[in-house]
């Protein structure tokens, strides 16, 4: 009996050493893929469905990313809005409601998605557990927060011949949210004055 409870604890002791391993080569991976990419620009389209599979809405628009924390989430008309981040500050633009919401960029909004393809890449372990897995010439890595005060419950983030493909995000209830990005382009020359957004004269403004 002791010689078999040696070998169970040998065996969970092998198996913890190798989640460990695998997780530290997820991080590893996932950031060389990450870093590669200074400056993002792509076209995105994004499906949102409930838990049944029910589509919710579906939007398309430009993304801008620059690192670290630089980014500008442009979503199409009909459903227009503006997502802009210095760093420092966030603004959401809603034309249609001429209305500003204006947020300091604290700990929560560091795990929106925007937010983790530009940020610093250093404190994607302090933030999230990783794991990957890799076919072919696509890898997908799957996040999960380690604070329970974010906007998702996971998030798979895929890349294809080392180039962001695209990711989806599911909540608490279950919805899940699809986002393929397109044209995507890396490491172009961005103008920083683009993730400032100047607020439109006559704009009501939210300060959260």
């Amino acid at each position: 009996m002791r010689l078999i409870r040696m070998l169970l604890l040998t065996v969970l002791s092998f198996t913890s050493v190798a989640a460990v391993a695998d997780d530290e080569v997820a991080v590893q991976r996932l950031t060389v893929l990450l870093n590669q990419a200074q400056t993002i620009t792509a076209r995105f389209s994004q499906l949102t469905l409930d838990g049944g599979g029910t589509q919710l809405q579906e939007t398309s628009g430009q993304l801008v990313l620059k690192r670290p924390g630089l980014f500008r989430w442009h979503t199409d008309a009909p459903m227009e809005q503006l997502l802009v981040s210095n760093g420092e500050k966030v603004w959401l633009y809603d034309p249609d409601l001429q209305q500003v919401t204006i947020q300091t960029l604290d700990q929560r909004l560091t795990h929106t998605p925007a937010l983790l393809l530009s940020g610093d890449v250093s404190k994607i372990r302090e933030n999230f557990e990783i794991s990957h897995k890799e076919g072919g010439n696509v890898v997908d890595f799957i996040l999960k927060p380690k604070s329970k005060d974010t906007l998702f419950d996971s998030l798979r983030l895929s890349f294809r011949n080392s180039v962001l493909n695209d990711m989806q995000l599911i909540d608490s209830i279950g919805q899940r949210t699809n986002i393929l990005f397109l044209n995507v382009k890396m490491n172009e020359p961005q103008d920083n004055a683009q993730f400032t957004f100047e607020i439109p004269a006559g704009a009501d403004v939210i300060q959260e």
